[in-house]
C-alpha cells in the first residue's frame, strides 16, 4: 500500500492520507474492505444508476479457467493493446479510470509500472483485486472512486487512461475536464468513447432488439463469440444495449475538450489520417485535416461498427 499512497488523495478536500487512509485535513477516515479503499463520494442520480446498473453485472467479466497466460494471449490479440503496452515506459504510473474488472491494468502491470485502477462499483472491483491474486500481481491498487470526486492525487500520473467511460457519465465534456488533471506536465492521456458515427450499426441493431424483446440481436459478433461463455455473453449485451446512460461524440468535439483543458492533441486510434496506420500511439499525428477527419469518421462504420464503435485519442499534458 505505501508505494501507492503517494497517489491518492481525499476525495473531499484533495488533501494527502496517511497509510491509515485518513485525511489530513478534514481528518476522514476511509475504510478499505477487501483491501480495496473506498475513496468514492455519494454522487448524483444518474451517476449512481449507472454504478447499480454495473453492480448487477460487473463488466468485462472473466471466464470459467482464466489464468495470466489466458489475459496476455487475449489482450495482444488487439493491436490497440499492443500499442498502448509499447508505448508507456516501463517505470510509468498509470492510472486506469473506469478500469471495471481491471483486465486493461493487470495486463499492463510489467516491469517496474504502478498501476491505480480506479471505479465507483465494487463488484467489479472485487473480480479484478481476486484476478491480480491468481496471477500474482502485486503492482495494481484497486480503488473505489468516482471521476467527479477522484480519491486521486493532480499531477502524479504518466499516463492517464479511461476507456468506454466518459460516454457514460451526465456530462462527458465536465467529466473529462476532471480526469485531466490527474496527468503530470507532459504526462500522457488516453481516452476511449463511442464514436458519432461508428456507433450508428450498434444503435441499429438496438431497435431490432427492442421490437423482438432481446430476443434476437443481429449481427452482433462479439455476442456471437462468446456463446460458450453465458456470463461475458450477458455482460455485454447489458453494457452494449440496456445502458442507462450513453453519449456518442465526434473527433472535433473531443478535440475541443483536449483544448479547453491544456492538452495537446497528438493522434488518434485507429489513425483520423486515411491509409495511414498507427505504428507509435504516443506520437504526434503528421496531419490534422478536419475533412480527412470527417471522412475516416464515416469509414469507423465499416471498421468499428461491429464492435460498438470505441475509438481512441490521445493527448498530452502541456
Amino acid at each position: 500500500m505505501d508505494a501507492f499512497l503517494e497517489l491518492l488523495a481525499c476525495p473531499a478536500c484533495e488533501a494527502t492520507l496517511g497509510a491509515d487512509l485518513s485525511c489530513s485535513r478534514c481528518q476522514v477516515r476511509y475504510p478499505a474492505p477487501d483491501d480495496i479503499p473506498n475513496l468514492r463520494l455519494v454522487g448524483d442520480r444518474r451517476t449512481e444508476a449507472v454504478r447499480e446498473f454495473y453492480e448487477r453485472t460487473p463488466f468485462p467479466s472473466y471466464p470459467p479457467g482464466d489464468s495470466l497466460t489466458w489475459l496476455r494471449a487475449r489482450a495482444e490479440r488487439s493491436e490497440f493493446a499492443r500499442l498502448l503496452d509499447q508505448a508507456i515506459p516501463p517505470d510509468a504510473r498509470i492510472v486506469e479510470i473506469g478500469c471495471g474488472t481491471g483486465q486493461m491494468s493487470l495486463y499492463l502491470a510489467r516491469a517496474d509500472r504502478i498501476i491505480v485502477a480506479a471505479d465507483l462499483t465494487r463488484a467489479s472491483l472485487r473480480l479484478g483485486a481476486a484476478a491480480a491474486r491468481r496471477y500474482h500481481i502485486k503492482r495494481v491498487k484497486f480503488i473505489e472512486t468516482d471521476l467527479h470526486h477522484p480519491g486521486l492525487r493532480r499531477g502524479s500520473f504518466d499516463v492517464v487512461y479511461a476507456s468506454g467511460v466518459l460516454h457514460h457519465t451526465p456530462n462527458p465534456r465536465e467529466s473529462f475536464a476532471q480526469l485531466a488533471p490527474l496527468a503530470r506536465p507532459g504526462g500522457i492521456i488516453v481516452i476511449a468513447v463511442y464514436n458519432a458515427f461508428a456507433r450508428i450499426p450498434t444503435r441499429l441493431r438496438r431497435l431490432i432488439a427492442r421490437f423482438s424483446g432481446y430476443r434476437w440481436i443481429p449481427f452482433d459478433l462479439v455476442l456471437r463469440d462468446r456463446n460458450d461463455e453465458p456470463e461475458r455473453k450477458r455482460a455485454w449485451q447489458r453494457d452494449q444495449y440496456l445502458h442507462p446512460e450513453e453519449h456518442r461524440h465526434t473527433l472535433p468535439e473531443v478535440q475541443n475538450w483536449f483544448a479547453e483543458n491544456g492538452i495537446r492533441y497528438l493522434q488518434t486510434y485507429p489513425s483520423a489520417l486515411l491509409s495511414e496506420r498507427v505504428e507509435q500511439l504516443f506520437a504526434q499525428a503528421a496531419d490534422n485535416w478536419w475533412f480527412e477527419g470527417w471522412l475516416a469518421q464515416i469509414g469507423w462504420i465499416r471498421t468499428l461498427g461491429h464492435e460498438g464503435g470505441l475509438f481512441v485519442i490521445v493527448g498530452q499534458r502541456a
